[in-house]
């Protein structure tokens, strides 16, 4: 989502000081240790290796071996072939009264070495299957015969009830693209079995490989030819001089490290910016839109507390079940391991992660007053109710806040550098309150202010909400926490969520299940209340008192005002598009994703009279430890239906065609990033050699100066059996949204709410004269309707919603749909 602003600032983070010194090292001193953080990651995992690395065999399954290997003996046969008596001599002679034992033992050794075989031989076997994507190829709603062995074969061997990490071990590593693909010039043909990429095999380039993107390609829709010819020449230069040595580095990190990217990716693009995290890198995810279970704050944070942690408690047994493609391709799970107990830590060249194995408490803000919060007790977890008990004490506390300490979180909005010079003063005299909220297993937030949408103004009430969640006011989230909950006044829900440490569909996934648990599991009684009853023996929340040195309290004005213009700036809007969703989408035989994203260039278009690199985030968790790659979806395709959409001459049929070519050619560039055949990354992965090896390349520079002036994320619904969309249709989550990447651009997310309805989250700089969040809204809404004409069905569609006012109609949040008004879920009340 956010990661777009931090890759354009990826060259400042590397152009300063403190980052020459650091990249000072050998390049292959930096890929060994690549490798041996990767190999630290898998000796840390070691409980989990043991758990799920016999996947998908079983313990039982090795007894099975043992009795069966006895049973042949007793009879008189030899399985091992003679390998058993070898096995025999080779141990100690206790004697004769022993002779069965060794036996026993032999026979022991002899099973286990044999299921350890088999389990290595499954692992591998699993592996070259998962690293088959001809899958990603097939039209929706067919399935080829490859594809259909190759799905049955997965399931012979993915085995049964697998747990979060069980794949982990199976899962193939991320390709390094040939150069060659990445960088060449429009139009030219990759050469059949040139390069040496992975997936091609017998001298036949992988299918994928001829749709992959190409990064000439990608910005020729957005230079003139002049400027075009230009960097194509920095391009056949880089190609001849530089290219292969850079590339050979590559390749030996991806066959040493677990991925060939990510860590970098994590370090140069995350750990290593010195910007503020607000705004420049967090973002934020919603409540349900229309309701609001209770109103009562602190049963919903109880509520919403307990939910969190008993996720944790099934992260934490591997119960959560591991995300399948299509039900059967696993994606990679090891961004989980960081949801809680988590902290960034700041430092003067660089942050770094801080995880805790456990956590037993959680940091609450209230009031400019920090709270400790005990999240178990010696029976266990805290019950919703009690939980609720100590939030209602926390706001019936009238004890002020202490000078200094209402706006001490301030800092963490602050830049790094500075951030991380305080924080030392501050960890000398305020060690125990700073360790009591760096170790919590998250932030919560209680806001004194109600939010969410209201009846009196919905569009300005949901563009606060968003501003709120997504910049506060500057002092009021610790934004170096993995994620920080948010409960208003009025039970409004909310989370600020730490971009560094995972991407958005993890948050995500927590976030779903939170919001199910805490409205339809959890519940609440009659009057707002958490189901239950409260705990007074439970000792008070303790206060946390912080020693703040005077030399820091300028640091923490100076912080504050530079919040405080920071959140000033950004400009959000919200709206839920609600005159058609994904269904008519799909009726149309269409990506939804690519039919939204030929809408955002028809409107960004119309916004700003010019076409614009577009960063789409898209995921790589196919492979271990993937991440993201970049979608460019500003393609030549899409430029051309654009200009069609706009020229009067053109009939809806020659429009609709350039469509479904341009969407065609978008899910082409989806699926070649998937499959690890993207070109941002592997460009990044070159670059940052480059500045290892002080090699100078003008192309590479020319390729990280580019700024995306629209960065766009679609939010995933990961799991729709939690909510009950037919009967509750306002029960479900209404996505999030990011900072622009840009000064002058945009940041647009946006989620499918149900069947019909479409929520935008859109952002921009106000102090930008090119840009304005409502206006860009309002060119979504009428690129969707005017795409959608180019179908029979939206035809009809279009003409209802042109001739309705928009006081009878209620679009863009001008008044409530219809199936807002009275839905209700079990044991809950809707407000707002």
């Amino acid at each position: 989502m956010a990661e777009a602003h931090q890759a354009v600032g990826l060259r400042p983070s590397l152009t300063s000081a403190g980052g020459e010194a650091e990249l000072s090292a050998p390049v292959l001193q930096e890929i060994y240790l690549s490798g041996l953080r990767s190999w630290k990651r898998h000796l840390s995992r070691f409980w989990n290796d043991f758990l799920t690395g016999v996947f998908p065999a079983s313990p039982l399954s090795w007894l099975f071996l043992f009795s069966a290997i006895q049973l042949a003996w007793f009879l008189q046969l030899d399985p091992s072939l003679g390998l058993m008596e070898k096995i025999k001599e080779l141990l100690p002679d206790w004697g004769g009264q022993h002779h069965r034992l060794r036996g026993v033992l032999a026979a022991a050794l002899f099973a286990s070495c044999l299921w350890g075989a088999l389990i290595f031989t499954l692992h591998i076997a699993l592996r070259l299957l998962l690293s088959y994507h001809g899958w990603l190829l097939e039209p929706h709603g067919a399935m080829s015969s490859p594809t259909k062995t190759w799905l049955a074969l997965v399931r012979i061997f993915s085995g049964r009830h697998p747990m979060l990490f069980s794949y982990q071990r199976s899962l193939p590593r991320q390709p390094v693209p040939a150069v060659q693909d990445t960088v060449r010039k429009v139009g030219q043909v990759p050469r059949e079995g040139a390069g040496g990429g992975p997936g091609r095999a017998g001298g036949v380039t992988h299918p994928l490989l001829r749709l992959a993107p190409q990064y000439l390609e990608s910005v020729k829709p957005v230079l003139s030819d002049e400027d075009f010819d230009w960097t194509a020449g920095l391009a056949q230069e880089f190609l001849k001089l530089q290219a292969s040595l850079l590339q050979w580095y590559l390749r030996l990190k991806s066959w040493w490290a677990s991925n060939y990217v990510s860590d970098w990716w994590e370090e140069f693009v995350y750990l290593r910016s010195r910007n503020s995290l607000m705004v420049n890198s967090n973002y934020y995810m919603m409540d349900f839109l229309y309701v609001t279970p209770t109103p009562v704050q602190a049963a919903r944070a109880g509520n919403a507390v307990h939910a969190l942690l008993l996720y944790r408690h099934r992260l934490n047994r591997q119960e959560i079940l591991p995300t399948l493609l299509m039900g059967m391709r696993p994606l990679c799970s090891a961004q989980y391991e960081k949801i809680f107990n988590t902290t960034r830590i700041p430092g003067m060249q660089k942050d770094h992660i801080r995880h805790l194995r456990d956590s037993r408490h959680v940091a609450v803000f209230h009031r400019g007053r920090f709270f400790r919060v005990g999240t178990h007790s010696q029976s266990g977890l805290l019950s919703p109710r009690a939980l609720e008990q100590q939030f209602q004490r926390i706001l019936d506390d009238p004890s002020p806040a202490c000078p200094h300490e209402e706006h001490l979180a301030a800092l963490t909005a602050a830049p790094r550098d500075m951030w991380a010079q305080v924080r030392r003063s501050l960890k000398s005299r305020a060690k125990d309150a700073l360790e009591a909220v760096e170790g919590a297993a998250f932030f919560v937030s209680l806001d004194s202010e109600p939010a969410g949408l209201t009846r009196e103004d919905p569009a300005a009430s949901l563009d606060a909400y968003a501003h709120a969640l997504l910049a506060g006011r500057g002092h009021d989230r610790w934004f170096d926490k993995s994620f920080t909950l948010i409960v208003f006044s009025n039970g409004k829900l909310g989370l600020s969520v730490e971009h560094s440490w995972a991407d958005c569909p993890i948050s995500g996934h927590m976030w779903e299940f939170t919001l199910a648990t805490e409205c339809f599991h959890l519940g609440y009684s009659a009057d707002g209340h958490c189901k239950g009853h409260p705990d007074p023996s439970l000792p008070q929340p303790q206060r946390l008192h912080w020693d703040l040195p005077d030399k820091i309290h300028p640091s923490i004005s100076l912080a504050l005002r530079g919040a405080k213009t920071l959140s000033g700036n950004i400009d959000c809007h919200v709206f839920p598009f609600s005159h058609f969703g994904k269904s008519f989408i799909k009726r149309c035989h269409l990506s939804s994703d690519s039919f939204i994203q030929m809408a955002l260039q028809l409107a960004h278009f119309r916004d700003r009279g010019q076409f614009c690199l577009t960063y789409e985030s898209t995921m790589t968790r196919l492979f271990l430890e993937g991440r993201t790659e970049t979608v460019r979806s500003c393609t030549r395709e899409a430029c051309n239906f654009v200009r069609a959409m706009e020229d009067k001459e053109k009939t809806d049929p020659q429009c609709l065609a350039l469509f479904r070519v341009a969407v065609d050619k978008h899910q082409a560039l989806l699926k070649a990033a998937m499959s690890g055949q993207g070109v941002d990354r592997h460009l990044f992965g070159l670059y940052i050699v480059s500045q290892f090896l002080h090699l100078q390349s003008p192309f590479l520079d020319q390729v990280h100066s580019e700024q995306w002036q629209l960065a766009t994320s679609q939010i995933p619904v990961q799991q729709i059996h939690l909510f009950d969309v037919h009967n509750y249709p306002d029960y479900v989550s209404s996505g999030g949204g990011f900072g622009p990447a840009d000064d002058h651009g945009y940041g647009v997310s946006y989620i499918f709410m149900g069947d019909d309805t479409i929520t935008f989250h859109i952002s921009s700089k106000k102090s930008s004269t090119k840009t304005d969040s409502h206006r860009l809204g309002q060119h979504i809404e009428d690129a969707l309707l005017d795409v959608a004409a180019l179908f029979q069905e939206g035809q009809r569609l279009k003409r209802a919603c042109r001739g309705l006012g928009e006081e009878d109609l209620g679009h863009r949040c001008g008044s409530l749909p219809c199936h807002a008004r009275g839905s209700r879920a079990p044991t809950t009340s809707a407000n707002f």
